[in-house]
């Protein structure tokens, strides 16, 4: 049966990839307001306890982790079976998400009690997030499967997570400028807006080229882990990841603690964060095409850990510094977001799984995505505690705590993962890597 495009030429229009990419722009809305705005909604305007709000959000979460690689291998059979299948799985998950969208922000709260908030909220947000999960998975899934070599796929993933990007900006201020009802129809059209230019892209795509993929060809939940090159990328992703969670697990205590910094200032410190991580896809795409994948991996880990050594010297009212070390970590994001996808879905061809099960291997990508959130709150909170850091104090003790912990800490597990990238990769980059004579392995 048919299936999406085998390869494309690296030089996509960028028409093509702006369609493609467009629809990670509203399934960014979901996943920040879910965890800074949801959780002050519910105890500010409802009374809702923090403590149980947010346990419903723990479970929500560790639900939609476990399930993610069945949502992969669960795409692998759509896409085998035909785009169309594809698309209408598509269209009923972002319905999905809208739905579930309006629900958490828009609860029956005057026929409800507590209780009743917390049932209703845990429903909503479980929808939210499994539909969210699967579409996404989808999305990328149709990435891996067009080929084209490390260049194509790297344009690919930034132009999906620069439109990723720029939806955390915007679900970041759309709901204080706008308020909610504007802000859940601006998600609406988005998310059809998406659907509609990645269908035309994928028109386009599968106008030039067809992939035949045998229809007896299975889908294994675990085949990804019976690859080396698999496991080896996913340790480096995990740990890299881990090392990007902390300070952001961190930030708001680091900047209203150590800072001292006016609350106003925060949207900027964030902003310019994601503002740079976005405006430095351009300048990555360079250098992938100069020094290859795994090196530019290596160059953005070796910014970023000169962006966080530097946060051990600012003190109370360094905000200054502070904008420099956002711009710089900023930019070194821009690498984490671009190279790894990359990675993956050359691994994806390296191991002659393209069209076969793309899917399984982004539901596990997904997995350890959100198993670096848990884990570094999981770690640097405890640390932080166990070092004397209690939120609002601002004594000597708990503010050297607190800038060990968001600037060293990083740091750390930044050259870990640099160590891991080394040894398990860039010292055998035929694991990851197609030779660069060869084709693809055709399904």
């Amino acid at each position: 049966m048919n299936t999406p495009a085998a390869t494309l030429t690296p030089r996509m229009p960028r028409q093509a990839l702006a369609g493609y990419g467009l629809l990670g722009l509203p399934l960014a809305f979901v996943a920040l307001p879910v965890y800074v705005h949801l959780p002050n909604v519910y105890a500010q305007q409802y009374g809702v306890p923090l403590a149980a709000l947010g346990a419903v959000l723990l479970l929500s979460r560790s639900i939609d982790a476990v399930v993610d690689p069945w949502l992969g291998r669960w795409g692998d059979r759509l896409y085998r079976h035909s785009w169309r299948a594809v698309w209408v799985a598509a269209l009923l998950l972002a319905l999905a998400v809208a739905l579930g969208f309006a629900a958490l922000f828009f609860p029956p709260a005057a026929a409800l009690s507590s209780a009743g908030l917390l049932l209703w909220v845990g429903c909503a947000l479980t929808l939210s997030h499994l539909a969210y999960s699967g579409l996404g998975i989808l999305h990328q899934a149709w990435a891996a499967r067009q080929g084209g070599g490390g260049l194509a796929q790297s344009r690919w993933v930034a132009w999906r997570e620069g439109f990723a990007l720029v939806g955390v900006l915007l679900a970041s201020a759309l709901p204080t400028l706008w308020g909610w009802p504007a802000t859940t129809a601006l998600l609406a059209v988005l998310l059809a807006l998406g659907l509609l230019t990645w269908q035309r892209t994928e028109q386009r795509s599968a106008a030039a080229h067809a992939l035949v993929v045998p229809s007896h060809v299975g889908s294994s939940l675990w085949q990804p882990w019976r690859h080396a090159g698999f496991r080896r990328l996913l340790l480096v992703f995990m740990v890299n990841g881990l090392a990007s969670a902390v300070p952001a697990t961190l930030v708001l205590f680091f900047i209203q603690d150590l800072l001292q910094a006016p609350k106003a200032m925060e949207p900027l410190f964030l902003g310019l964060y994601f503002a740079a991580g976005a405006l430095s896809f351009p300048l990555w795409l360079k250098v992938i095409d100069r020094l290859g994948l795994l090196r530019t991996w290596a160059a953005g880990m070796a910014l970023s850990v000169l962006a966080f050594m530097s946060v051990v010297t600012l003190q109370a009212g360094d905000t200054t510094g502070f904008l420099i070390v956002c711009a710089l970590s900023g930019m070194a994001l821009g690498a984490d977001l671009t190279v790894p996808g990359a990675l993956l879905n050359q691994l994806i061809d390296r191991c002659g799984e393209r069209g076969r099960t793309d899917g399984a291997f982004m539901g596990w990508w997904n997995l350890a995505t959100k198993l670096n959130l848990a884990l570094a709150a999981g770690l640097s909170l405890p640390l932080l505690a166990l070092w004397g850091y209690v939120p609002g104090r601002q004594d000597a003790d708990a503010v050297l705590a607190l800038g060990l912990a968001y600037g060293l800490l990083p740091c750390l597990l930044k050259l870990l993962a640099g160590l891991a990238l080394y040894a398990g990769l860039m010292r055998r980059p035929d694991l990851v890597l197609m030779p660069p004579t060869a084709a693809p392995p055709s399904a």
